[in-house]
């Protein structure tokens, strides 16, 4: 059955229908040609059109055009539109005129860089030159390297990798570095929040090796759709970016369907669980044998659905292994297995986490169907696109969960399909991360009195001050030299607050190791008597040793899986702005933040029931970080009509919903902020709410916060009452059996006391 058949067999089912809030079809676009730039070396050309490609769309072609023209471009169109050609062309060209030059190519992940040399390198082939493209990163083994630093035109990497293996050993890189003339940075809408303010520091330091051997680079940067692309890549790599954002590729019909899973328990506002919808609905799929992707928010979830998954197909009387999870841990092997099975239709269903929405080749799928909303617009956009990479029909299903987010976007299809999508944040200027980013240029090239880094003159050299007299660096003459024992970089991760992973090994066969987690993870994910999920199969974690980064396992068949509960302590530092908004005061600055994984509960499978728990026993760990907070009046309750236990529930749910809808006004993961409430808070002894960044120093969304408090506060108003419940539910302000009974109106009303009487709610 193709997928016009199920479309058409869901069009058709009543009962499907009751649930869905929206169904959009997103007609069919037909290409727009240019042909190829005069410029283009014919040789390139004739070899593009032996490929099979024989004229360029109107974006390709607009963006070659402006980097023959020594621009910086931003180039902004969907998935699988054939932004590839719009770096390989001109940096192609430039090599056959040019053999001496040099270019690099930054991927947020080590199979997009295999991904693309493999096709560029079918290209070169064609052309029948000699042009050295390589991959270098944590797996290219040591022989190679010698040779990629001597011979590779084109170095593929990842900034991981150019932070601590390329720039610290500049001086065996020379010949990159006297020759660079192109530095393209790919999905550069990935980078953001804290991944995207360490690159741009990393990208200060590329400027600035660079500017040392002569050479200033072009870029050439690749987006999906944000609301800010030229400002996002403008921000990374510090220079005017010209923006291309027309796109020429074209699209087949898409069916994108937003469903409701029903309500099973009225009063206390429950649905069923979106797993299990989405488990039928795949079920379905693999029945009539369509190849789809499955979309899961988190690790856990995507080996829950794998094994519902896998069972499903066992009692179709099918292989299991047409079923594969996908998700960052495992190991470089299996994801290849697994991306190859997609792509050369061994395996029928992936189940994935945000790993997939990048633009790894998997082949053309079907169906995408996305087991909540994935936090943004943006990304929702991406996940879409995986489906339907041919020219034919395709559907894209949304189930959402009873999470508030999900509830809001599912409830206001406008808001996802009618309005642009979010802005991306970083900031460059952390202090935290641009400290650390300013140690490794020191320990690359000393710093000259004067030489500004990011910020201006006087701010660099105050920092270089501060890390002398720590003793990081040592002042002589005009230049500030590393003096410190350690080596910088490989203490700095660009992708999390903690550096480094914890492995995970299997006691039962010699201490193989089966997956991996980021340090930060750790202590909620694989903590002592942990269920660890793996391709379906279950592990239980018998010790972790933060202090040497491992944790040990072993196999087990249990019926249920484990969930970590965290006790947050939080104390304000400083308030850095506050300003008077309806009857309470606004604020933002900087806090610190005390958690501790205290239990664990038992969930078990099929039922989502709780079967039992226990009890964590790890050091409590703290960080500093940039926060947004209420205050309201001292009698708030009294202005409510609430005792003081009714207040708490009121705050508790407030928090809940705002920290929910706080990435609808941001584009940040809903795990990048967290919310808490309290009713005498210890800065001001005032009933206050708290939405604080998951990453130390904060990376700018706080700020945004503040400024969209009016809308953050509404959108919660609006979700609130929207909601059919009676006293609270997951959908809205949080479990009843949290917030309690006061929790939904009080929230309501609490809110509406932070509001501006113009603002709307």
């Amino acid at each position: 059955m193709n997928v016009a058949q199920i479309i058409d067999s869901l069009r058709g089912n009543a009962q499907f229908r009751r649930n869905l809030t929206e169904w959009r079809t997103v007609a069919a676009r037909p290409a727009q040609y240019a042909g190829f730039p005069e410029a283009l070396d014919a040789r390139l050309v004739a070899g593009l059109k032996g490929r099979g490609i024989i004229d360029l769309y109107t974006h390709q072609r607009e963006a070659v055009e402006a980097v023959l023209e020594g621009d910086h471009i931003c180039v902004v169109t969907p998935t699988a539109s054939g932004k590839t050609l719009c770096y390989n062309l001109p940096v192609l060209n430039r090599l056959l005129s040019d053999p001496e030059a040099r270019a690099l190519y930054l991927f947020p992940t080590k199979a997009l860089s295999q991904d693309q040399v493999n096709e560029l390198q079918g290209v070169i082939e064609d052309l029948e030159v000699k042009i050295g493209t390589y991959t270098f990163d944590g797996d290219t083994p040591a022989s190679a390297r010698k040779t990629i630093r001597k011979a590779g035109h084109i170095v593929v990497t990842n900034p991981d990798m150019l932070h601590t293996g390329i720039l610290p050993h500049h001086t065996i890189w020379m010949k990159l570095f006297e020759n660079l003339a192109y530095v393209v940075i790919d999905e550069i809408h990935h980078y953001r929040g804290v991944f995207g303010s360490h690159l741009a520091n990393v990208i200060r330091r590329l400027k600035r090796i660079c500017a040392f051997y002569g050479s200033d680079p072009q870029f050439i940067c690749c987006s999906a759709t944000i609301n800010n692309p030229k400002e996002i890549a403008e921000r990374i790599i510090e220079k005017p970016v010209r923006l291309i954002d027309k796109n020429g590729a074209p699209a087949g019909e898409r069916h994108f369907l937003f469903y409701n899973p029903p309500v099973v328990n009225a009063e206390l506002g429950i649905r069923a669980s979106s797993v299990k919808e989405v488990s039928r609905l795949t079920n379905l799929m693999l029945s009539r044998d369509v190849q789809s992707i499955v979309f899961a928010r988190s690790r856990l979830r995507v080996e829950i659905l794998t094994t519902y998954l896998k069972e499903a197909v066992r009692r179709l009387g099918k292989d299991h292994n047409l079923v594969r999870g996908y998700r960052g841990g495992y190991l470089p092997s299996e994801r290849r297995a697994i991306e190859r099975g997609l792509r050369d239709g061994e395996i029928m269903t992936v189940v994935s986490t945000n790993a997939l929405e990048l633009g790894i080749d998997i082949g053309s799928l079907d169906v995408c169907i996305m087991t909540g909303y994935s936090g943004s617009v943006a990304s929702t956009w991406q996940q879409a696109g995986r489906a339907g990479r041919r020219s034919g029909v395709s559907l894209v299903v949304l189930v959402a969960s009873s999470a508030p987010l999900d509830q809001y976007i599912v409830n206001h299809p406008e808001y996802f399909f009618e309005l642009p999508p979010e802005s991306a944040t970083v900031d460059p200027n952390n202090l935290v991360i641009a400290m650390s980013h300013l140690k490794c240029a020191a320990f690359e090239i000393p710093f000259k009195d004067g030489e500004s880094f990011g910020l201006d003159a006087a701010s660099t050299r105050e920092i270089l001050e501060y890390l002398a007299e720590q003793r990081v660096l040592r002042h002589t003459k005009d230049k500030w030299h590393w003096s410190a024992d350690v080596y910088p970089a490989e203490d700095i991760s660009l992708r999390t607050a903690a550096p480094g992973n914890v492995v995970i090994l299997d006691t039962s066969d010699n201490g193989r190791v089966i997956g991996e987690v980021d340090l930060f993870s750790a202590p909620v994910e694989v903590y002592e008597n942990a269920i660890y999920l793996h391709q379906s199969a279950q592990y239980t974690i018998e010790d972790l040793d933060l202090d040497d980064r491992k944790a040990y396992a072993r196999p087990v068949e249990v019926d249920y899986y484990t969930d970590a509960q965290i006790k947050v302590d939080l104390k304000v530092i400083d308030s850095f702005r506050d300003e008077p908004v309806g009857e309470c005061t606004r604020h933002l600055g900087e806090v610190s933040v005390t958690w501790l994984p205290s239990i664990y509960k038992k969930i078990k499978f099929g039922t989502h029931e709780n079967v039992g728990w226990g009890e964590i026993h790890l050091p409590e760990s703290t960080m500093h970080t940039s926060a947004y907070w209420i205050e309201f009046p001292e009698d708030a309750a009294e202005r409510i009509g609430l005792a003081r236990e009714g207040l708490g529930e009121a705050l508790h749910g407030l928090a809940n919903t705002l920290r929910q809808v706080a990435p609808v006004q941001v584009l940040c993961d809903p795990t990048d902020v967290y919310g808490q409430g309290m009713v005498c808070a210890p800065f001001s002894e005032r009933p206050s709410i708290y939405l604080y960044e998951k990453y130390p120093g904060g990376v700018g969304i706080s700020d945004k916060l503040f400024s969209h408090h009016g809308r953050l506060l509404a959108a919660a108003v609006s979700l609130i009452t929207g909601c059919d419940c009676k006293e609270g539910c997951p959908s809205c302000v949080g479990p009843s059996l949290e917030v309690g009974e006061h929790g939904k109106r009080g929230a309501v009303q609490l809110a509406r006391l932070a509001l501006d009487p113009g603002d709307t709610a």
